[in-house]
């Protein structure tokens, strides 16, 4: 590795950083992480500090998971490539379609399409959800609808449905087709209303308003996260999927449940989706799968879908969607090693104590301090603060206020994620109840600098 000063030198001189301005990202040099043990990361500095973050939400087992390091490295002396275009397939994607199968048969997912990630995932089944119904002979339902601050990745499908203008304004015009409606954010909502089972019920009623002014009979797919994540953190009232699950089987739509950030634990249950009691038709998972360790996703698929596609004659049930990478066989063999593991720890109780804590600890720093406007988590190791300049008007915080906070709770032992006003934490799953701490009395320190 280069010595710090030459890092520190060439920081984002040389490259592009996701979801950031260039010039911004030269004039405030990210952080360089350069080591990973536990749910601890360090800096170039040897600043080491718990990962609040979790990588990216997908870090779950931590970053010394020894058995999927195994994995990986065994694979790649035994086989580091392959395809499984048609015509040929390698044994671990048999393996984990069988583990997948049996890990999420309360789902009643029984297919598995793989990818390179989670926009690929999105992507493929917002597409399969086209092809089902022109092989059922309906192809007029080509539209889509989604919610307001939902985020399915950033291909241009996905970023059509996205319900967050940061994702979509710099491209646009995107894909025709795509309709928002409404999400049950009961902080900021357009029906002025903070009880979540009224707003989840009004929500509802938006939802088949707008199915009915589209016509259903031009409805692909309705897809969601089952909490949403990049949005903010925005967990419904637990009515809320149910009644979007009535609406689509009501009006023959598909439901696509986005589990990139949902799936393999964090909820507190193994989906999002069955912490709601929901059985989709489609699921995007990725980023847990491998824990991080390797790009890898899938698409799970229902019974009732995948008989349409195994019984066609016609020739339309022919995937047209495929990525050089789909089945990569060493990604295939972190995922099984994963799995196991997540398993065997059984990460979502897990998940549920410490989500639990943590929440209870945010809570207790939003009675103490009035630039939080919203804390919300309670389901699993997802949480988010909301700050504001002004509770009763709920403005935003400004970026360096935020920013100074963030630093702070940096020097402090903690790297948050900051997104807009919110302060998004997503750590590791087997994180521990000191380490939580840390993070609280982080977050403490950088709400105490502001």
């Amino acid at each position: 590795m280069k010595d710090a000063n030459f890092l520190k030198e060439h920081n984002a001189r040389h490259l592009w950083h996701p979801m950031a301005h260039p010039a911004d990202s030269q004039a405030n040099p990210p952080a360089i992480i350069t080591g990973g043990e536990g749910v601890e990361i360090t800096d170039v500095d040897g600043h080491r500090m718990v990962d609040a973050v979790g990588g990216l939400w997908n870090v779950n087992l931590g970053y010394s998971c020894q058995p999927v390091k195994d994995a990986i490295a065994h694979q790649l002396d035994r086989l580091p490539y392959y395809s499984i275009f048609r015509g040929t397939s390698n044994d671990n994607v048999i393996e984990l379609a069988e583990m997948l199968r049996d890990f999420f048969a309360e789902d009643g997912l029984t297919r598995a399409f793989y990818t390179s990630g989670g926009s690929d995932s999105v992507e493929v089944a917002l597409r399969l959800a086209r092809q089902y119904h022109k092989i059922r002979g309906e192809a007029g339902r080509v539209k889509y609808l989604s919610l307001k601050k939902g985020y399915h990745g950033t291909h241009t499908l996905g970023a059509s449905v996205n319900g967050n203008a940061n994702f979509r304004t710099q491209y646009e015009p995107l894909m025709p087709g795509c309709f928002h409606v409404p999400a049950p954010y009961t902080y900021h909502n357009p029906f002025n209303e903070t009880d979540p089972e009224r707003l989840a019920q009004l929500c509802l009623a938006a939802i088949e308003d707008e199915i009915k002014f589209q016509d259903a009979s031009t409805i692909a797919a309705f897809i969601m996260e089952p909490v949403l994540g990049a949005g903010g953190v925005i967990p419904p009232h637990h009515s809320f999927m149910p009644g979007v699950r009535a609406l689509c089987d009501k009006y023959g739509i598909l439901l696509i449940a986005d589990e990139v950030i949902t799936a393999f634990g964090r909820t507190g249950d193994w989906s999002g989706s069955r912490h709601w009691g929901v059985q989709p038709d489609l699921m995007s998972t990725a980023k847990a799968i491998t824990n991080g360790y390797f790009p890898f996703g899938a698409v799970l698929i229902s019974e009732k879908v995948a008989e349409v596609f195994e019984n066609d004659t016609s020739g339309e049930a022919n995937i047209g969607s495929g990525y050089t990478y789909s089945g990569h066989p060493v990604g295939a063999a972190a995922a099984i090693a994963c799995l196991k593991e997540t398993e065997r720890l059984n990460v979502k109780d897990n998940a549920s104590a410490r989500g639990a804590q943590l929440f209870e600890g945010l809570q207790d720093l939003g009675r103490r301090y009035d630039v939080i406007g919203d804390v919300r988590g309670g389901h699993g190791l997802m949480c988010a603060l909301e700050l504001v300049s002004d509770r009763q008007a709920k403005t935003p915080i400004d970026k360096a206020t935020i920013g100074k906070m963030h630093q702070t709770a940096y020097e402090s032992g903690a790297m948050l994620r900051v997104s807009g006003n919110n302060v998004i934490f997503s750590p590791p799953l087997v994180i521990e109840a000191d380490q939580i701490d840390t993070i609280l009395s982080a977050v403490d320190a950088g709400l105490a600098s502001i």
